[in-house]
């Protein structure tokens, strides 16, 4: 073999293993990581639920809900992380920088300003059920109670798995000192997502008080 007929087979041999790690490291696309929820490899589903992080619709988000219930723990953590980052687009650039000035200001604790921040995306998408939550954790993070319940009520029209509001309501009816109201929309949350320890650890400190209030009435 000449030194020119040999240069030509190991330039064939470097561009086909290339072709072959690209195609290894290729990202994958909606489609295929919607396939991969279904895979029997744990890292495939893994894979799947990080990539929808990125690329899933609020469709998708429900699709994730499964996998919170899945075998391996990286699955059911990620497929929260996921689900929360999907719901958190708009699908509108412009909604979406309003909603993350609004939870700076949440997280600045500047609550007024952010409630005036997703008000006004509310007004401008009221399709949007993340504003309608962060609104009421606002709320609740400024005492208004009745007001953050009605936003909560807001979130579930729009999105029924939407575990977070359901823990809120269980959150605020525990302050309330509603006890059986409370501990309703644990267990609600609870049997969305399992993996809430909080939520599934307020539920058995309800539950033991309403059987010692129970055991102090006979």
């Amino acid at each position: 073999m000449s030194i020119k007929v040999w240069l030509k087979v190991v330039g064939v041999i470097s561009l086909v293993a290339s072709m072959a790690a690209g195609a290894q490291n290729a990202v994958p696309n909606r489609a295929q990581a919607l396939k991969a929820l279904e895979q029997p490899s744990a890292d495939a589903r893994l894979s799947g639920v990080q990539r929808l992080a990125d690329v899933g619709t609020m469709a998708d988000a429900d699709r994730l809900v499964a996998r919170l219930r899945d075998d391996d723990p990286r699955v059911r953590m990620e497929a929260a992380t996921s689900m929360w980052q999907i719901w958190s687009r708009s699908g509108d650039k412009a909604i979406d920088a309003l909603y993350q000035r609004g939870v700076q200001q949440m997280e600045a604790a500047r609550f007024r300003e952010a409630a005036a921040t997703f008000s006004d995306i509310i007004r401008k998408k009221p399709a949007f059920a993340e504003a309608w939550n962060k609104r009421a954790t606002t709320y609740y993070l400024m005492g208004e109670f009745d007001r953050s319940l009605k936003d909560c009520e807001e979130v579930m029209k729009r999105n029924r798995n939407h575990f977070g509001a359901l823990s809120g309501y269980g959150q605020i009816y525990l302050i309330l000192g509603d006890f059986e109201r409370s501990l309703t929309y644990f267990e609600r949350a609870l049997k969305v997502n399992p993996n809430m320890i909080a939520a599934e650890s307020a539920m058995k400190q309800i539950q033991q008080h309403l059987l010692e209030k129970q055991r102090n009435t006979i």
